[in-house]
């Protein structure tokens, strides 16, 4: 899994990749300290990401403008705002703008951690103070679950997956579905990251998913893995 933590406090970065690493030990991070970092990390990886979480106050940014460009340039990628802010209304701005969860850096790492994997699942993480606003307003974010990740069909093993992928392929998914990044599962099976990226495509069509978090998830679940 690979993951953009765009903040320009070391301190905080660190602190969340120690975190990110109870989610999945090989997870694989993308930093971004100023918006021109976040503009070059954004162009070189969005094909790649799983999650970002970004800070609303960096270097060259402007508001939540940086936010909007993101959610611009990478649709499909799940965003969640850390911010040292506690405003409802920003909060309430943010998640209008498709952002999929907004965590104050004022709550504990296990609430982080907790938030990001709800959102991994398809969810959305609307903190205390805006869920009581919005229940007494009636509001509701503009963004909605994604559905939940396909679930591998029980009846299909890896014995019927031979039919739509090589040997190789289910080489990497096997690897795949034990949290490994392509650096570690080209390393493995001696190939390049280019090579496993092409059959994660592949993998990604037999198991009719979308990303990697939901390959993980549906290769989990097959039988005989």
């Amino acid at each position: 899994m690979k993951v953009l933590i765009a903040d320009d406090h070391r301190l905080i970065i660190e602190g969340v990749k120690i975190k990110l690493a109870e989610l999945d030990p090989g997870i694989e991070t993308v930093v971004a300290m100023n918006l021109d970092e976040l503009d070059r990390s954004v162009a070189a990886h969005a094909d790649t990401l799983d999650l970002a979480l970004v800070d609303i106050t960096m270097p060259g940014t402007q508001g939540h403008q940086h936010v909007a460009r993101l959610r611009e340039q990478a649709p499909a990628l799940p965003v969640i705002v850390l911010s040292g802010s506690e405003d409802v209304e920003l909060m309430r701005a943010l998640m209008d703008l498709g952002v999929l969860g907004f965590i104050p850096k004022a709550y504990s790492p296990e609430v982080m951690l907790s938030a990001i994997r709800l959102v991994l699942a398809g969810g959305i993480y609307i903190p205390p103070l805006l869920l009581a606003n919005a229940q007494a307003q009636g509001w509701q974010p503009a963004a909605t679950p994604a559905p939940p990740p396909p679930v591998a069909d029980p009846a299909r093993s890896v014995d019927g997956l031979r039919k739509l992928l090589t040997e190789r392929q289910i080489d990497v998914m096997r690897l795949l579905s034990q949290g490994k990044p392509n650096k570690l599962i080209a390393r493995e099976l001696g190939i390049s990251e280019g090579t496993v990226k092409i059959h994660l495509a592949a993998i990604f069509r037999a198991l009719n998913v979308r990303n990697r978090v939901e390959a993980v998830v549906a290769s989990r679940k097959l039988q005989d893995l």
